[in-house]
């Protein structure tokens, strides 16, 4: 007996490992993108869409959105109300209602989304479903309200509705659930699954060239062409970050999104349309890479940029520590407004008053250029760092920010010169002498003798200028620290555990006053974009602790990778 069971358990791990190489030859599935016919705008691809879909339902910042008074107010916003539009008009054509519910009948493992149009929203989705399941879903079970056609072998059914002229179109191909919004890509893809041979997305140059260039696919993957996508009108309406110009130098992107439990990693790939005219030294990205060791662990948010320009880090120091201000105001949108003295209304001599046009700006008088504009133009630049923190004031009320700049260069700065280069920018808007502006020595730095706690360190090649001594304190601790980032061409990182009550706080105070306006004028206002949706969408992310970016370039090709670590 001892013998026959010692045969046995020998055979089951024989068969185990027989299994596993089995396994480990066996080929990998084929990618939904040999089934998606050419032509589409954007497509996505998720590894398990139905895991990524109950994650979402299940988790807990899907229930505080939905539960906000931001999602009140999205609710009633235009791009809300044509997606509802869009969607009551699928319903009417396949029979329907597209809600939580239908999606979670329909979705599978494997899954990929193409859009071809976005104003009309045609799409077309694939997903691997067991034909046992996808025959279960309400859409199998009303298909005898649809028109039956055939492609590739394989039937398919049809639904027009005749007001909005809308089409859906679905079918079962072995293990596939394909639903469609045109017959054409419906009938394109069932020939694809059949094996015929026709242009797939994965012919085009856009989505080939991107995919070649980016690592395995992630939980999720988003492939654009921009070079389609951007001149879009309704893309350009609806994209949120609004860098539409940004955009323009590129030609395609890909972004992959790693999930683990403590946390999310998204890569990106973005090709430019021809290589930069001045690429960054390999000097300058190492040495924006080494700022970042000098970045305290308590700072709220930094910026680490590579090779950067005299001008760019001139309106740096300027801007973040030597005269704050919010800088030229942005052109208008629309028509200039024409302005009345005194309500009365235009006589004969207003016909020549152009109002489709802002008034000609009179010349203004160039300004002589600083000593510190002078003497940054005359250094080697290689990077700059730039950070900021919050803190309370003693009782609690009011959030000061401080903020830091660090400038590597080529050879080492010389400590007055800076020192008077800094003097002469703001002895005009402190003092009509010289009172204030007297550099003291500490340990390590000098700080001015007035009541502005400005101050600066020179170390070498490093020139650090603060308006918190704290804060440069700690910075000049850890210039002993060692360097463990590669060379890049940016870094930066958010602190948002840290930094999310008093943002809320600080925005709060700002909006306050208009807030009042708003309620008082009408109760049912919308809340403040600051202190009100920002502040939603943080609370809404607060497991988020932090987030940090990484940014690299060779060539045409800009690799982004940004990590958010969850605290829970």
């Amino acid at each position: 007996m001892k013998r026959i069971i010692t045969i046995v358990c020998l055979a089951l791990a024989f068969a185990g490992i027989g299994w596993s190489a089995y396994r480990a030859v066996a080929p990998p599935a084929a990618p939904m993108s040999k089934f998606v016919p050419a032509g589409p705008l954007l497509y996505l691809e998720a590894s398990d869409f139905s895991s990524l879909l109950s994650a979402w339902n299940s988790s807990p910042q899907k229930k505080q959105w939905l539960s906000s008074s931001s999602y009140d107010v999205f609710s009633r916003s235009r791009l809300f109300l044509r997606l509802n539009g869009a969607s009551d008009q699928f319903a009417a054509a396949a029979g329907l209602p597209p809600d939580m519910n239908f999606l979670a009948q329909v979705a599978g493992e494997r899954s990929a989304l193409a859009i071809y149009d976005i104003g009309n929203m045609q799409l077309l989705y694939i997903t691997y479903l067991p034909s046992a399941k996808a025959m279960e879903t309400t859409l199998w079970q009303t298909r005898a309200k649809f028109e039956p056609r055939t492609a590739g072998g394989v039937n398919f059914y049809l639904r027009r509705d005749p007001e909005s002229k809308r089409e859906v179109a679905f079918a079962v191909a072995g293990d596939y659930l394909l639903l469609a919004t045109r017959e054409d890509l419906m009938a394109g893809a069932l020939q694809l699954i059949s094996g015929k041979q026709d242009r797939t997305v994965e012919s085009e140059q856009w989505f080939a060239q991107s995919t070649a260039a980016a690592p395995q696919p992630g939980d999720l993957r988003l492939v654009l062409d921009l070079e389609k996508l951007v001149p879009n009108g309704y893309f350009r309406t609806y994209w949120v970050q609004q860098n539409i110009t940004d955009l323009k130098q590129y030609s395609a992107a890909v972004s992959d999104l790693f999930r683990s439990d403590k946390q999310y990693r998204e890569e990106r790939v973005l090709l430019r349309k021809k290589d930069p005219d001045q690429p960054a030294s390999p000097a300058s990205l190492s040495a924006a890479a080494d700022l970042v060791r000098l970045v305290p662990d308590d700072a709220g948010v930094y910026q680490a940029t590579a090779n950067p320009s005299s001008d760019a880090s001139f309106a740096l120091i300027e801007t973040k520590l030597l005269a704050p201000h919010l800088g030229p105001a942005p052109a208008s949108q629309i028509a200039p407004q024409v302005q009345l003295t005194s309500g009365e209304q235009g006589g004969g001599s207003d016909l020549e008053t152009r109002i489709d046009q802002s008034p000609t700006a009179q010349p203004q008088a160039q300004q002589p250029i600083s000593a510190l504009q002078d003497l940054l133009n005359k250094t080697p630049l290689l990077a700059s760092l730039q950070l900021q923190s919050t803190a309370r004031d003693q009782a609690g009320v009011f959030i000061r920010i401080h903020s830091a700049v660090v400038l590597a260069s080529a050879s080492d700065w010389n400590e007055s010169t800076v020192q008077s280069a800094l003097t002469d920018f703001i002895r005009p808007g402190l003092t009509a002498a010289q009172l204030g502006v007297a550099w003291q020595p500490k340990s390590g730095y000098s700080q001015l003798d007035g009541l502005w706690p400005l101050a600066a360190s020179v170390h070498g090649k490093y020139l650090l200028i603060s308006d918190d001594p704290v804060l440069l304190e700690a910075m000049l601790a850890n210039f002993t620290h060692k360097s463990d980032r590669a060379p890049a061409d940016f870094l930066a990182g958010f602190n948002h555990q840290r930094e999310r009550s008093n943002f809320v706080r600080f925005t709060g105070l700002i909006d306050s006053p208009n807030a009042i306006s708003a309620n008082q004028q009408n109760p049912n206002s919308e809340p403040q974009f600051f202190s009100g949706n920002m502040a939603c969408l943080s609370s809404t992310l607060a497991d988020v602790s932090s987030e940090q970016i990484v940014v690299r370039s060779v060539g045409a090709k800009v690799r982004q990778s940004v990590t958010y670590v969850w605290s829970q």
